[in-house]
């Protein structure tokens, strides 16, 4: 079993109107590959399993493209019940493993509530060195894009002690407000939140 997780806020961001909305805020499996928001940037991080989890990266990290609608269900499905019973939250967002999305994984998403989301700005930082996922940075930032929606991996240590204090640096220079997820969409994270699981020791991953 191997639970991957991706991090699309830069800390845990609970909304008391998304407690009380429930199921309205469902999403419509659209896929989003920039902000909303202008002059927003939000950082977004892949892969686990690490130490975090807010966000839906599947369950097995496999090519949704590859899968039935079955099968890419059943990915998103134990991922999102596990958030929900650590967490108490239902995720509004999800990112397919590559970047790998078709119709398929949209009709998918959409059923269970949640937008697919894709990036204009890869760091490439679980490819290249730290230096050049700053030049990365610098040359999308240099056009000016209205918004940044950037990937990066947070089991690159690396990419957390270099790359992100200069990509936070950079951004803010040029007038970006950092953001998550949802705020650069202005919408809310979650499709609806309650109490985590009062026993967490009776979960079981499957």
């Amino acid at each position: 079993m191997r639970f991957a997780s991706i991090i699309l806020t830069l800390g845990l961001f609970t909304s008391a109107q998304a407690t009380t909305l429930g199921n309205i805020l469902k999403h419509s499996g659209i896929v989003i590959q920039e902000c909303a928001i202008p002059r927003t940037a939000a950082l977004t991080f892949d892969d686990g399993p690490n130490d975090y989890q807010i966000a839906s990266h599947t369950w097995t990290h496999p090519d949704l493209t590859t899968l039935t609608d079955a099968q890419i269900n059943e990915e998103m499905k134990k991922t999102d019940e596990a958030i929900e019973a650590i967490l108490g939250v239902r995720v509004a967002y999800m990112r397919p493993p590559y970047g790998a999305v078709n119709a398929n994984v949209t009709a998918v998403a959409k059923a269970r509530g949640q937008d697919v989301v894709i990036w204009n700005l890869d760091s490439q930082d679980w490819n290249v060195t730290p230096a050049e996922s700053e030049a990365i940075y610098n040359t999308t930032v240099a056009t000016n894009p209205s918004t940044v929606l950037a990937l990066n991996h947070e089991t690159y240590n690396t990419t957390a002690t270099e790359v992100l204090p200069y990509a936070i640096k950079l951004l803010q220079s040029r007038g970006y407000k950092l953001v998550t997820v949802a705020e650069c969409m202005g919408s809310y994270p979650y499709q609806w939140a309650h109490l985590p699981a009062r026993n967490l020791s009776s979960y079981k991953c499957t």
